[in-house]
């Protein structure tokens, strides 16, 4: 049986392909169309998942997509009748509507000539959420939490997953969200863009907690776990805010209203300088939303009584908030699946459409290279088309030999490009397209901030770690395959590792596991060193993660990366050439 998944007309557009229940390729839009977060029909990433799967669109059984206009209808009547909302809302909402029920026109306007002969079916946006990642978790009983912006309707859904049945218990309705907070309060903190929150995120440990009276009168809790908005600080109930028109990336009108600025004083511009009040209120933003997620889960556990939670949706990704759950709640174990935002929809529709059909579960999901992989003969035509001089080309005889040449360059201070295997299922680079440092070196924030990725200085970078060494490095132990964490470093290491510290004493780490290229070259590293663990952060400058040899090589070429490594093959910039990248400093 040949299932696909789609999350549509939304940020993230993204495609998988399930055979028999076992996923064959999975792929979000942005990396085809390099637009961050593009939002619409996924037809190249649709494209290539059945190219991927060696099908046909003919041979395909099912569509699934992560939308279902007829649910939480009671809600949607309700909100209707009490709130009174403007007609424009309503008309984009039409709108929206339209343009997703135009999907098999969509589809056969894609592949000309071919016919799908199958059935579509409209999953519910966070049962969507929540099968992304109960069913593909090693947890065979679990409790689960999908929370985000909004999604039919509501912003969060709980329930209890067992075996391949998930039971969705309650929910918070539109217009409340967490979701829609946090992107409200990363607006007024000057950052525009949809994905922002991460930087206000990375900002928070900068500040103290000075404004949580402010924050508590906009945010709401209660002993049942739920939450509520005061709506007066928000314009999103009212009219619309979100313009997503299929060709690029979504773009967002103010969501807060001017009563916001009246509570905490003029917005931050975004070209504006950072000042301590814009730290305080960051991080008292990150206090609130992890007061009333704490709150959730507190209240999920004891109606539960289970202490494995598998959690998705967009604040899923709130890897702060993620890495104090075992410590502010009676859950122990944890799943978030690499792609837990929107994109992970396409697969949890997929997925739920296999359990309905009477699937079994298939796999679990402990990697995340499931997009476009190179040949080795792909990526040597890519290099015999470079045409200017500069660069030095060699290739390693084995894994073994690569990677003791790439670690030693890397532990003599070498800033590497890294590019293997398939690419990533989600906004994390997890050591298949990720730009690779010296954790040791104090410089190498500001090397990377400023001379490769160009973003703000307050940034964090990640570690990754082999799995073993958790414990002697970071305060608490746990898996974390797809940096969905963040964990304190341990007081005595933070001084050896201090370009992966960040400034509160944390790191969102990412554990590697035995079995792929990139734990042997983390192994060769901590031969070499003694440090178990590489600085990863993801190979691109300013765009969606790189997906192509040609990418690759295009931002090595625009970037003052030292070395990059291609498959078996190593590119180094020839001496004399007119950047010499190398800090002077020397590891602490």
């Amino acid at each position: 049986m040949i299932i696909v998944g789609l999350n549509a007309f939304h940020a993230d557009a993204a495609a998988v392909l399930l055979r028999d229940g076992v996923l064959v390729a999975a792929v979000e839009e942005e990396r085809f169309r390099r637009v961050k977060h593009w939002s619409g029909f996924p037809a190249q990433a649709l494209a290539w998942c059945l190219k991927q799967g060696g099908v046909q669109l003919a041979d395909v059984d099912h569509i699934a997509i992560n939308q279902n206009n007829w649910a939480n209808l009671p809600g949607k009547l309700a909100f209707m009748l009490s709130q009174r909302p403007g007609l424009g809302l309503w008309l984009s909402r039409w709108r929206n509507r339209r343009a997703r029920n135009s999907l098999a026109d969509l589809i056969a306007e894609t592949f000309h000539g071919q016919r799908f002969r199958g059935r579509v079916h409209h999953i519910e946006h966070h049962l969507a959420h929540l099968a992304s990642a109960f069913h593909v978790s090693p947890f065979s009983e679990a409790a689960l939490l999908s929370i985000d912006g909004f999604g039919d309707f509501s912003s969060t859904a709980w329930g209890v997953g067992t075996g391949a049945d998930i039971r969705m218990d309650g929910r918070v309705n539109f217009p409340h969200s967490l979701g829609i907070f946090y992107q409200a309060m990363t607006q007024y903190l000057g950052f525009p863009h949809y994905g922002d929150e991460y930087k206000v995120m990375g900002l928070a440990p900068y500040g103290a907690p000075r404004h949580m009276e402010a924050m508590r009168r906009i945010v709401r809790t209660a002993a049942d776990g739920r939450y509520a908005l005061d709506l007066s600080y928000f314009r999103h109930h009212r009219e619309p805010v979100s313009r997503q028109d299929g060709n690029g990336a979504p773009d967002f009108d103010d969501i807060f209203s001017p009563q916001l600025e009246e509570l905490l004083g003029p917005r931050r511009k975004p070209h504006e300088p950072l000042t301590e009040r814009h730290h305080n209120i960051a991080h008292s933003v990150q206090a609130m939303y992890e007061e009333a997620f704490f709150n959730l889960l507190n209240a999920l556990q004891r109606n539960t009584g289970l202490t494995q939670l598998a959690l998705a949706g967009g604040c899923a990704m709130n890897s702060v908030a993620n890495g104090k759950s075992a410590r502010m709640t009676p859950f122990r174990d944890f799943y978030v699946p690499p792609a837990a935002g929107d994109a992970g929809g396409a697969l949890g529709a997929a997925l739920a459409v296999w359990h309905r059909l009477g699937g079994a579960r298939k796999f679990a999901m402990d990697r995340a290279d499931w997009g476009p992989t190179f040949s080795r003969d792909e990526i040597a035509q890519e290099l015999a088309n470079i045409s200017e001089a500069g660069f030095v080309i060699t290739e390693a005889n084995d894994d073994d030999a690569l990677c003791s040449h790439t670690a030693q360059c890397i532990a003599d201070g070498q800033v590497v490009g890294w590019f293997q295997s398939g690419c990533e299922w989600g906004p994390r680079a997890l050591g298949h397209r990720s730009i690779l440092g010296d954790p040791r070196r104090a410089d190498m924030k500001a090397v990377l901030n400023m001379k490769i990725k160009r973003r703000e200085s307050f940034r964090p970078f990640a570690p990754s770690i082999l799995r073993e060494e958790v414990p002697a490095w970071f305060e608490q132990d746990g898996d974390v395959p797809f940096m969905s964490s963040v964990f304190q470093v341990r007081s005595e290491k933070r001084p050896l590792i201090s370009a992966v510290t960040h400034v509160d004493g944390s790191g969102r780490l990412q554990t590697v596991a035995p079995g792929s290229l990139y734990r042997r070259l983390i192994e060769a590293f901590h031969a070499i060193t003694g440090v178990p663990m590489l600085l990863n952060t993801s190979f691109n400058e300013n765009e969606p993660i790189v997906c192509t040899p040609g990418e690759a090589l295009d931002c090595f070429r625009r970037t003052k990366m030292d070395l990059l490594v291609l498959g078996p093959f190593v590119l180094e910039r020839a001496p004399g050439a007119d950047w010499a990248p190398k800090s002077q400093q020397k590891p602490a």
